[in-house]
């Protein structure tokens, strides 16, 4: 079995409200599928989600780096996936989206050929049933509250506030009242996506204390670790970091600095999901809290791809975090699943899901290209 074409495809997905997080509101979900097919028909999907504040990526970049990859890989064995990401860092520098799409498809055209699950082929499996992280983030402070309490009847045992879009006091409110509404015996956090400085965000966990959260997540910007330190340092809430952490040598030096006790992985920072799987074992032998999760608007091909990786690695202290919820469309023939805030493994072959091909074109943006040698 050999490759016979890789095609990235950009793609706007319709949001079912706008998702409001400090420096950004996410109204439409801009991705970039990865369709390989091999020589005998079999097809994989892989995805990432275009992340410019994150990782840097558009939409037009993704692209670019998928259609500069793929003449290298065009003809190689598809289940090489060692080999595939090898050739991939020789070829080009960073590009962690475009990399983190074309090894999930990978993964699902070699789970597909094998007739495995992907988990199978990143590890044994532990288990089943994994507790999803609610997002809270609509900006609006009694629809927030609305929200908490549909979520609570839904199941759901995990929770994430959006904060940083306001000033710390009113963050702080809102945060206190949600907790209120949620009750004990729950795993609520809040994310501030960078929104704060070191200042705003000890008034934050200052107002907060008592109230019950559980973690606060990337109060301040992504290189300021002595600013997370400060924090970490001066509240008894777990911090935890998201967009600091694009690599294994990230994570460890966030632990080393005190800067996290615990992370938020997702395959577009680490260039995919064998790295996230890595991270995730690397987590555990730290001690710190892992959240798998995949970024806002990302469809049931990454979210699959990301549950794959919560069902092998040792803990999900801090929830699986799944976003194909919050669009109006999806991509897949039946998106991918969840009930009472868990979502299950998934135990077909390849990803598990099935990608519908004229919902795919009907939400195709088109993106200048340029052929590449």
């Amino acid at each position: 079995m050999k490759i016979k074409s890789i095609e990235p495809i950009a793609i706007s997905l319709p949001m079912l409200k706008p998702l409001i997080m400090a420096n950004e509101t996410v109204s439409s979900a801009d991705n970039v599928l990865v369709r390989i097919e091999a020589d005998n028909g079999t097809v994989g999907w892989g995805e990432a989600a275009s992340a410019p504040s994150m990782t840097g990526d558009t939409l037009e970049s993704i692209v670019a780096a998928v259609n500069f990859l793929e003449p290298m890989l065009r003809g190689r064995d598809p289940t090489d996936i060692d080999g595939a990401l090898m050739m991939m860092e020789r070829r080009m520098y960073g590009n962690g989206g475009a990399k983190a799409a074309i090894e999930i498809a990978l993964f699902d055209l070699a789970g597909r050929a094998a007739g495995k699950p992907v988990h199978a082929l990143l590890g044994d499996k532990i288990r089943n049933r994994m507790p999803l992280l609610g997002v809270i983030g609509g900006g609006d402070f009694d629809g927030d509250l609305r929200d908490a309490e549909k979520k609570k009847a839904a199941g759901f045992t995990a929770y994430k506030i959006k904060v940083g879009i306001d000033t710390p006091a009113n963050d702080a409110a809102r945060t206190r009242d949600i907790c209120k509404v949620l009750g004990g015996g729950m795993l609520v956090s809040a994310d501030a996506n960078q929104g704060y400085s070191t200042e705003q965000a000890l008034a934050y966990v200052q107002t907060v204390k008592g109230s019950g959260l559980g973690f606060f997540e990337q109060p301040v910007m992504a290189d300021d670790l002595p600013g997370m330190a400060t924090v970490a340092a001066a509240t008894d809430i777990a911090i935890g970091a998201d967009e600091g952490i694009h690599s294994l040598e990230d994570i460890r030096r966030h632990h080393e600095r005190k800067a996290a006790r615990g992370v938020s992985l997702k395959a577009i920072k680490l260039g995919g999901i064998r790295a996230l799987t890595e991270a995730g074992r690397l987590c555990d032998r730290l001690g710190m809290s892992v959240n798998i999760s995949c970024k806002t608007g990302e469809s049931s091909v990454a979210c699959a791809a990301a549950t794959h990786v919560a069902a092998v690695i040792p803990s999900i202290g801090w929830g699986l975090t799944l976003t194909h919820t919050g669009l109006a469309q999806d991509v897949a023939v039946s998106p991918f699943p969840t009930a009472k805030g868990h979502a299950d493994s998934l135990d077909r072959p390849g990803l598990g899901i099935d990608v519908d091909e004229d919902r795919v074109r009907q939400h195709r943006v088109a993106i200048a290209t340029r052929s590449v040698a």
